[in-house]
């Protein structure tokens, strides 16, 4: 699956920046700050989480999420993400509906544009996500650098919907 991602034309584009695999991520609840003990709060939600493993389905093409940013659509995690956001605190996206993507790209600035020339590029990858990760972002010059504060293991090897 990375493999096909990395494989991807990143034709260089003013005011365009590439992520990479380091940075790449499907993120099933945003909560926004969790300072101190707060963490450890949200880590023991997560590891009282019941549900089964999911499968996640990418693509089938790149497509612009919004103006400003390039993903790669990724389906089949909806029930994984209700059962994440019913298990730690609501965050600032908290009532808007899930939206399964990978970012590929951003465009900078306030006005900036990813370029649509870049929607519509075939990728496609399918894979069992068997635990889910909360992680600390930390956003710099060059693209957020990541965290991974704890792990959780997800069902007894069921397979999802």
């Amino acid at each position: 699956m990375v493999e096909g991602i990395a494989a991807l034309d990143r034709p260089r584009s003013p005011g365009l920046r590439w992520t990479g695999p380091e940075q790449w991520h499907v993120t099933l609840a945003f909560i926004g700050n969790v300072a101190g003990a707060g963490v450890a709060d949200v880590a023991a939600g997560l590891a009282g989480l019941r549900t089964s493993v999911a499968t996640a389905v990418l693509g089938p093409a790149t497509a612009r999420l919004g103006r400003a940013v390039l993903v790669v659509p990724v389906a089949g995690l909806d029930a994984l993400a209700a059962a994440v956001a019913a298990v730690v605190p609501p965050g600032p996206d908290a009532g808007r509906p899930f939206t399964g993507h990978l970012t590929l790209a951003r465009a900078s600035g306030r006005r900036g544009v990813v370029p649509p020339a870049l929607a519509g590029t075939p990728v496609t990858a399918r894979w069992e996500v068997a635990e889910v990760a909360l992680v600390r972002s930390r956003p710099g010059r060059s693209g957020s650098r990541y965290e991974t504060l704890a792990v959780v293991g997800l069902g007894a090897g069921e397979k999802g919907p």
